[in-house]
């Protein structure tokens, strides 16, 4: 059995607020995010289009792993023959996130779609990836696949949930240029002998729930802190506030990182890369960040105190 996607912040973002129905029927996490997307952004491509689907994945990538009872990392993974080549978000454990996009050479509308940029030839992929620990030894990563024949991200993850056999699951997500924001609710199973509210009432409860997310419309989502959303949808509910936790923007790759595997091809190579282009660029193949290095910082690679070297970025 896979792990399940059930119970259990920008560069810092207060996540999630959380919150539980007192009779357990459901829980309900809000998150927006305005610097951890401003970072996301900085090196990525521009299109509105590609901007939006990326903001959508990054808000469902949070939700979920603040959902989610595993000890690893959640990655949200798009393939296809359209204009997105590769699209993938990840989230640790810890709420710590990367994100980066590859594209096809092609023109994209700035109104194109998740069918348009990933699948137009019914060859794309939308993936769910659960990695475990690296330190967790004989673990493999989990891998299930989303069905595309819905319109958008939301659609598509609830899909996914329900045919995974997991708890009823909607999504509400939205993107603009300053922020993402995303809500999820889910419907909570029964605690066994514990549970002492008759089923009837805990289904109400949770139709109650959804009936007041159904409200929420994109603008006042992107308009709205996390936590005066929650307070306008749920004042009248009787609640259990759960942990707010935080989103951070983290990659591997840093200027000490490149400069080890720099360091790594030795200086002969390195002098010769300056003396054809100048200086030395280097590029994160994961988040786009570029790493520029003059005629003066490649000396002093092979001057100063040598770091241990590492002839990749991860």
């Amino acid at each position: 059995m896979p792990p399940r996607l059930s119970e259990s912040t920008d560069v810092f973002t207060r996540l999630p607020e959380q919150i539980l129905a007192q009779d357990r029927s459901a829980r309900v996490i809000a998150v927006q995010m305005n610097e951890v997307w401003q970072v996301a952004l900085a090196n990525q491509p521009k299109n509105p289009a590609v901007r939006q689907l990326l903001g959508e994945l990054m808000s469902a990538a949070s939700l979920l792993s603040a959902n989610l009872k595993f000890n690893g990392s959640l990655m949200l993974q798009l393939q296809g023959n359209g204009a997105i080549k590769l699209m993938v978000v990840e989230c640790r454990q810890d709420l710590s996130m990367r994100a980066t996009v590859k594209l096809n050479d092609m023109d994209i509308p700035d109104d194109a779609n998740l069918q348009s940029l990933l699948n137009p030839d019914g060859q794309g992929r939308f993936s769910v990836i659960l990695n475990p620990p690296r330190d967790t030894p004989g673990s493999q990563p989990y891998q299930g696949i989303v069905p595309l024949q819905a319109g958008g991200v939301s659609q598509a993850l609830e899909d996914y949930m329900r045919q995974s056999e997991q708890l009823e699951t909607h999504l509400w997500l939205a993107a603009s240029q300053d922020r993402i924001a995303g809500v999820l609710l889910q419907r909570m199973p029964a605690d066994g002998g514990r549970d002492q509210t008759p089923a009837h009432e805990r289904d109400a409860s949770f139709e109650h729930a959804k009936a007041l997310c159904q409200t929420i419309e994109t603008p006042e989502l992107l308009a709205q802190t996390s936590e005066t959303l929650m307070h306008r949808l749920f004042w009248q509910t009787p609640i259990v506030g759960l942990e707010s936790l935080e989103i951070t923007w983290r990659c591997g790759c840093d200027r000490t990182r490149v400069a080890n595997m720099l360091r790594g091809l030795g200086q002969q190579e390195v002098d010769a890369i300056l003396e054809e282009q100048g200086n030395i660029e280097v590029t994160c193949e994961f988040c786009g960040t570029p790493y520029r290095f003059d005629a003066v910082d490649a000396t002093a690679l092979f001057t100063s105190a040598s770091a241990p070297s590492s002839n990749q970025l991860q």
